[in-house]
């Protein structure tokens, strides 16, 4: 399985001009609201996805369509909005050389009228993914997937998606070493283990049986991530995009967070996530080997609220410019300084 090195955007939603090569580790995305870092995560998810089972016959303009899910369906919502629309154009390149390429026209709505190409070669290796969204779903999970089955959903097919991975049973044959010791660090972060009864997870410890639906958000996060290990759906080669880790965790398993992912990509799996977080994106640099491949991805906009969106990438952690979350904890503690400075004085 090959790994995804290159994206380039033109009036793609947020993006005016991008043109982005990617570490085949660790890449974070950081960037203020409204940057365009989970549609992001979306078109390289989508590009993933279709390599693999159903998604396959569906086909990349579709899974377009399911994981940004616009309104009325139409294709066209997805071109960044300016003064004489532009077509928009999607290309991402493996380092096998296989390109995926889309244009969205901006005159047809229709996603049939979405002009694909590269897609049989694209299709001709599979890449492993999984998208876990900001929202944890598996507490949701019972009667979800029927219900988006036989009805219209106002749900991204990123949730459809993430549901289905959980259900997998597990890889036959003994656990390598390296997965059960990723195993241990997640069971010793959520206290127990993962089980299913019928569509209901539970989460397995020494007080017994409890529901998700009894589990703080976060906990459920991470026992996610422990099912997506266990059943082998993280393996060498495959790829995981998480959109902001830290939601609803308490900081102090951000360490153990950022060390699993990196031991996921010890282990060859490519990762993408993006992050508000000072904790998280400063236990990388703290917790970050010399081999260790991240890279760091800036996305920002100029004075004018209406500029696109550019782009500033780097491998060190102080080569992040801009830095919009380091430097509000900096002025947080020059305000805090300042104040006790006051103190003293009066």
């Amino acid at each position: 399985m090959s790994k995804i090195t290159r994206i380039k955007l033109e009036n793609f939603t947020a993006f005016s001009s991008l043109d982005v090569e990617f570490s085949q580790g660790v890449n974070v995305i950081i960037g203020a609201n409204g940057t365009g870092k989970t549609h992001l995560l979306k078109v390289l998810y989508a590009s993933c996805a279709v390599t693999m089972g159903e998604d396959k016959e569906k086909g990349f303009a579709r899974k377009l369509l399911g994981v940004f899910n616009p309104y009325q369906q139409r294709m066209t919502r997805l071109i960044r909005r300016q003064q004489g629309l532009l077509p928009a154009n999607i290309a991402i390149r493996r380092d096998n050389e296989n390109s995926l390429k889309a244009v969205i026209d901006t005159r047809k709505s229709d996603v049939t009228t979405v002009h694909v190409t590269g897609e049989g070669k694209w299709q001709t290796s599979g890449l492993e993914s999984a998208y876990i969204p900001v929202k944890e779903m598996l507490a949701h999970a019972p009667g979800f997937l029927s219900t988006a089955a036989r009805r219209e959903i106002a749900f991204e097919e990123v949730y459809v998606d993430i549901i289905k991975r959980a259900f997998l049973p597990t890889l036959r044959g003994p656990t390598d070493r390296d997965r059960k010791r990723l195993l241990t660090v997640l069971q010793t972060a959520i206290e127990g283990k993962v089980i299913t009864k019928g569509e209901h997870f539970f989460l397995k410890n020494k007080q017994g049986d409890l529901e998700f639906t009894l589990l703080a958000e976060g906990m459920r996060k991470l026992a996610l991530v422990w099912l997506l290990i266990q059943n082998g759906t993280l393996l060498a080669g495959s790829v995981l995009f998480w959109d902001e880790p830290e939601a609803n965790l308490n900081p102090s398993l951000m360490g153990e967070v950022v060390e699993v992912i990196l031991e996921l990509q010890r282990l060859g799996v490519q990762i993408f996530l993006t992050t508000h977080n000072y904790v998280l994106l400063k236990e990388f640099d703290l917790h970050k080997k010399k081999n260790d491949a991240v890279r760091y991805l800036s996305l920002f906009r100029g004075e004018d609220e209406s500029d696109a969106v550019s782009a500033h990438v780097c491998d060190d952690y102080l080569g992040i410019d801009p830095n919009a979350i380091a430097a509000t904890f900096n002025n947080l503690y020059d305000r805090e300084l300042m104040r006790s400075l006051e103190g003293i004085k009066a």
